[in-house]
């Protein structure tokens, strides 16, 4: 298969043919332009052909007349903080998240630590296109450094957080048992949890970016967490993907709760010492519809992708929002998903409430999700939409990123992924049978 994603979650490819250290110059330098930049921070996740995309990004990063400032392996969020803190002009992060090894992927930060958005990708894209590229004369050329404190900034920065009491969670001892996949957490997360004076049961934290297992932290991909936890009696055990901005859970039972209430958790959380607006993306649980209803506070929906919903926050003034697949954003900190904050936040709620994780999702109204992927092209899914429509006459419709359909209880959503070269259909309802049933007939419709 050859293929070249490109979306605001930026361009990624499998390693070879689709994406390699020539494609990579072209979006640089593109990138350089577009946001001139004099200094761009360079972090990556563990896979293996990371360090070579690095040298490369690097490489162009200078002949485009901006100072690469590399990290090295970082997670995500640290790589955005990283942006702030050393006043750049922008970040590229090499990461294809949850994506199989054999792909990589540039994601592109302003200088605000953010991602582009939907116009300033499609401006990229065009300089790209239309093959208007400008390298610079050899005195021109920038210059390289490295940058070895981010991930204990990023730590420093979590525990400062007015939310988080780092004093209440050490006196509770947590045991705690995490996934890394081998992946961009590996080491910072374990770090996190000792200064939180925790009991740390490691897994899979060799950051060589092979992956044990599917990399995605979705339920079905959690069994060596869920022996891990029950082996070593541990109050909760925590999942990240590759380059740690999502982060699951398993019960202190070993059961894999879902990534949804990563968000739940870390929403009520917040709202619980400072109620205000929350934002969700489209395809999230309405879980965190009901802790915002519970505490009287207004709950938007924003089209899937990171940017969208931080778009969708810095105009309403949320204090806390995010995607359910396990991304929460919590503005006091940075504009974007942190598996790191995730861990930090879950820790903290369960010390206030001295409660068991299986205690606080017993608490919260309870539905189910159906996630899945169906292999339909974007001109399947455009000529499925008249017959989706009159499958679903009877509920309401949202356009605004593929089609949602909802219903007081319960919805449905399709669109064509950012990330993969397929739709995503996810629904939820209050049971299981419901919640397949809704995804099955949209599976015939396509």
């Amino acid at each position: 298969m050859s293929v070249l994603m490109r979306s605001v979650s930026g361009i990624r490819g499998i390693v070879g043919p689709d994406f390699n250290p020539a494609l990579i110059a072209q979006y640089v330098n593109a990138f350089v332009q577009l946001t001139g930049a004099r200094r761009v921070v360079i972090g990556r996740d563990t896979r293996p052909t990371g360090a070579m995309i690095e040298s490369a990004v690097a490489a162009a990063c200078q002949a485009s007349g901006a100072e690469a400032v590399m990290l090295g392996m970082a997670s995500t969020p640290t790589v955005e903080m990283a942006v702030i803190d050393q006043k750049a002009g922008g970040g590229i992060i090499i990461t294809a998240s949850h994506n199989p090894v054999a792909w990589n992927a540039l994601k592109f930060l302003t200088a605000e630590g953010i991602f582009l958005d939907q116009g300033q990708v499609e401006k990229l894209f065009a300089l790209v296109d239309g093959g208007h590229f400008q390298w610079k004369a050899w005195d021109g050329v920038a210059g390289v450094s490295q940058s070895a404190s981010a991930d204990g900034a990023h730590i420093d920065a979590v525990l400062k957080l007015a939310c988080i009491d780092e004093k209440l969670i050490r006196s509770r001892g947590f045991k705690v048992a995490y996934d890394a996949v081998n992946g961009a957490g590996s080491l910072i997360i374990p770090a996190l949890l000792a200064r939180l004076g925790c009991e740390v049961h490691a897994i899979h934290v060799k950051p060589d970016g092979m992956f044990p297992h599917d990399p995605e932290p979705t339920p079905e991909n959690l069994a060596g967490l869920s022996a891990a936890v029950k082996a070593r009696a541990c109050d909760v055990g925590f999942a990240t993907d590759p380059d740690a901005d999502r982060c699951a859970m398993v019960d202190e039972n070993g059961v894999a709760i879902g990534e949804e209430y990563t968000l739940a958790f870390a929403t009520e959380l917040i709202l619980s010492h400072t109620p205000g607006p929350v934002t969700l993306n489209l395809s999230t649980s309405r879980m965190c519809e009901d802790i915002a209803a519970k505490y009287g506070v207004n709950c938007e929906r924003a089209k899937v992708g990171e940017i969208n919903v931080t778009v969708r926050m810095k105009a309403n003034g949320s204090v806390i929002g995010g995607e359910g697949n396990g991304g929460v954003i919590l503005p006091d900190l940075h504009y974007g998903r942190d598996g790191i904050l995730a861990v930090a936040m879950t820790l903290q709620l369960l010390a206030e409430k001295t409660a068991k994780v299986s205690e606080i999702v017993a608490s919260i109204p309870s539905y189910h999700i159906e996630k899945r992927k169906h292999a339909a092209s974007g001109a399947k899914l455009q000529a499925g939409r008249e017959a989706l429509k009159r499958r679903f006459s009877d509920a309401t419709l949202d356009g605004s990123d593929g089609l949602r359909f909802s219903w007081p209880k319960a919805w449905v959503h399709v669109r064509p992924s950012n990330t993969e070269p397929i739709a995503r259909i996810i629904a939820e309802a209050p049971t299981r049978p419901e919640a397949e049933k809704l995804c099955d007939a949209v599976a015939e419709c396509l």
